[in-house]
């Protein structure tokens, strides 16, 4: 058919896609999409979309060569091939023009997009036996520099603490299918917080209402104080995205504190993934955040888990997930971090997805480097939110993180 007919067809048949509403409301742009010198126009207005051949003046436009859109239709795409996002911010292949305003209102609809011309099978994995009625939620004050935080917890098994801390901008839902794993549940305390302003956690009541902004200091306070205030004993902490950085820090900085970490997705240093429009009156920022994440998220994961893991970034509160940023991508530095780690003391077991685009396998295997005799584990197809995006494929390689540091550890 050729790559230029083929692509043609695919993006017509995405358009009769029943979500695609609900995440264009109101959208009105013209996007072209350029396959050398041929272009095809996604023309979004009222409520609805159409394709043509011809634009005058797109406010968006996608443009590589014929080769590159080649690798796009593959089944299943390479990295950085498979989400508009990852075109934009990792594929060099790729030249996005338009104005930052243009581009964030049409991150959903390009997101969802580019979900439905890319084709790949879904990774088959064994399904764990989940029984959510094992999971117990509750509340615990937890006093921080002489401030009392309300912070919500659930908890799920018994045996060796593992506390699990979630991404920026999100909650402890994303560990909802650990935290329902029966067979973990044997061996393990399983243990996931929502932070404070995150999730079910309240800010407290001595917030004055000015911007949110995570730093370093602050999220060491805050996991130290779970630690000696909710867990009650050593733990191994597994963390993710954000949470992956806090676990080496504390590895770093309080090891006595922990048994050990699995870093899931932990980054070297993640730059560029702050964006303006992640809290801007001009954009619906629950639109455009959950959009910003499928774009991170493998293609080869059930359309179901990706899309629940979206949905937990729909409704974060405006400006927490920029504000946790501001540690994640603009603080933490894994060349500072891991040289501080004392892998004798704190064993390291480091998880990487392979289409994530924020926190590589390359940055991984640097992180090894720098802490000897960690385990690094490459999970071949998957994103940067294996635990919720594709659990059961993930849930092999956490037993294997969580085995290496419980028999380190002894």
């Amino acid at each position: 058919m050729g790559i230029f007919n083929e692509l043609r067809s695919r993006m017509a048949e995405a358009l009769g896609d029943q979500e695609l509403p609900r995440l264009t409301p109101d959208l009105t742009i013209n996007i072209a999409f350029y396959v050398g010198d041929q272009v095809i126009a996604l023309d979004f207005a009222e409520g609805g979309a159409e394709i043509s051949g011809e634009i005058s003046a797109p406010q968006v436009t996608v443009r590589a060569t014929a080769d590159a859109w080649e690798q796009v239709l593959m089944t299943p795409p390479p990295a950085t091939f498979h989400s508009f996002t990852a075109l934009q911010l990792a594929n060099p292949l790729f030249e996005i023009a338009g104005s930052p305003l243009d581009l964030a209102k049409a991150r959903p609809a390009l997101e969802r997009v580019f979900e439905l011309v890319v084709t790949s099978p879904e990774m088959k994995a064994e399904r764990a036996q989940r029984d959510l009625r094992q999971i117990r939620g509750q509340y615990a004050v937890v006093d921080i520099d002489d401030v009392p935080h309300e912070i919500y917890y659930e908890e799920a098994g018994e045996g060796v603490p593992v506390l699990f801390l979630h991404t920026a901008g999100a909650d402890s839902r994303q560990f909802m299918p650990q935290l329902a794993d029966t067979e973990l549940a044997k061996s393990y305390r399983l243990i996931a917080v929502d932070l404070p302003f995150h999730g079910r956690s309240m800010p407290p009541l001595t917030w004055d209402g000015a911007p949110y902004k995570l730093t370093a200091s602050l999220y060491l306070k805050w996991c130290t104080a779970m630690l000696e205030q909710v867990v009650r004993e050593k733990a191994i902490v597994a963390g993710g995205s954000m949470g992956a950085a806090m676990s080496l820090v504390l590895a770093a900085e309080r090891p006595e504190h922990i048994l050990g970490i699995v870093a899931i997705e932990p980054p070297f240093r993640s730059k560029g993934r702050r964006n303006p429009y992640q809290h801007n009156v001009n954009v619906h920022g629950s639109l455009h955040n959950s959009a910003y994440v499928r774009g991170i998220m493998s293609p080869l994961s059930p359309a179901g888990e990706r899309r629940r893991s979206s949905w937990i970034y729909s409704q974060g509160a405006p400006g927490v997930y920029p504000g946790d940023l501001s540690f994640y991508s603009d603080e933490f530095d894994g060349a500072a971090t891991a040289p501080r780690i004392d892998p004798s003391r704190t064993p390291v077991a480091l998880l990487s997805g392979d289409y994530d685009y924020s926190a590589t396998p390359a940055d991984g295997a640097k992180l090894a480097e720098l802490i000897p005799g960690c385990l690094h584990l490459v999970m071949g197809g998957l994103g940067h939110f294996p635990m919720c995006e594709h659990p059961n494929f993930f849930r092999s390689y956490l037993v294997k993180g969580l085995d290496f540091v419980r028999q380190a550890a002894r």
